[in-house]
């Protein structure tokens, strides 16, 4: 019975495995709970860590984390090429942020997800931790933006896309003195700017549904988080560019190091995920823009509100809500 199992479970895509990593992001986002405005962001990251972790090892799957908490030497868990599941099922590449924005959980703050992008073994950007200039936007502006024009530019050509007067447009960035040229394009041209604290990935996705008043994402920022919203808006139908950004000749080189001949060059979203047999999902831990946070019931069971979408499908969206019984 095991030897049918594993030659059946084999051939299944990527995407069967999509409701088991719902409920790693689901594990996750519960044990990151308890932490939440307790100002010690690291024994939440921890926790929602060693969960993710131990639940992933359950699937049935050789998977391999292609961005995680950071090289071996650096982290025990969830490090950079470690292998996870049963060594059955599909071979995949896993990124994972299991508590995005630990900052803003640590102080109470709305926006903190459990973010996993899982896609094709091979087909996931080995990114490295350093900084990465971005540029995202939904489908209807697909294959209007590039990332070494103005912001200006692409504003007017995403504006043109969109069927919107430049000034219509709502442009997010992150609120950090290096962007403040940035924001400066956007007021020039009477367009608005939707400032954010920490963690662009749920900004990313906004651009890709109607429901949230975004058109564009740009900025510079984690290259890790990069990879994690190329994934998102891939499934979503929305358009990604990104450039890594090395601060200095030892980032540089752990670019070349990792396979990055041109560190440099611009990136495309099919550059960094290059399958469509891939998926993304996230859990709220805070209450936020995309998701509701964990809460907990009056009988003691415990609610997620959870993002799910899939590449190659026509219903690329599901949100879902779900009781824990504990």
């Amino acid at each position: 019975m095991s030897e049918l199992k594993t030659k059946v479970v084999s051939k299944e895509p990527v995407l069967s495995l999509a409701m088991d990593f719902l409920a790693v992001a689901q594990q996750a986002a519960i044990a990151s709970y308890p932490w939440i405005g307790k100002g010690r962001k690291n024994e939440a990251d921890g926790a929602g860590t060693k969960a993710m972790r131990d639940r992933m090892n359950l699937i049935d799957m050789t998977g391999v984390i292609v961005i995680g908490e950071g090289e071996l030497d650096e982290a025990p868990m969830l490090y950079i090429d470690e292998v996870l599941g049963t060594g059955n099922g599909p071979h995949v590449d896993i990124a994972v942020d299991p508590v995005e924005g630990t900052t803003l959980m640590s102080k109470g703050q709305d926006d903190s997800i459990t973010v996993i992008a899982v896609s094709s073994r091979g087909s996931l950007l080995h990114a490295p931790d350093m900084y990465m200039k971005k540029i995202a936007v939904g489908p209807k502006a697909k294959g209007h933006i590039n990332i070494d024009a103005s912001l200006t530019d692409n504003m007017i050509s995403v504006a043109n896309a969109l069927g919107k007067d430049i000034k219509e447009l709502t442009v997010m960035i992150q609120d950090r003195p290096r962007h403040d040229h940035l924001i400066k394009q956007v007021f020039d041209v009477g367009a608005k700017v939707k400032l954010f604290s920490d963690g662009d990935v749920t900004g990313a996705i906004g651009t890709a549904l109607e429901e949230i008043d975004v058109d564009i994402l740009v900025g510079t920022g984690g290259a890790p988080e990069g990879v994690i919203a190329a994934t998102a808006l891939k499934c979503l139908g929305g358009d990604f560019q990104g450039k890594l950004a090395p601060q200095n000749q030892e980032e540089f080189d752990r670019c070349i190091k990792m396979g990055l001949s041109n560190p440099e060059i611009v990136l495309t979203i099919d550059d960094i995920v290059k399958s469509d047999d891939c998926f993304f999902v996230a859990t709220g831990i805070t209450d936020g823009t995309l998701m509701k946070g964990i809460r907990k019931t009056e009988d003691g069971s415990i609610l997620t509100h959870s993002f799910l979408t899939v590449g190659g499908m026509d219903e690329k969206i599901q949100f879902i809500e779900a009781y824990h019984r504990y």
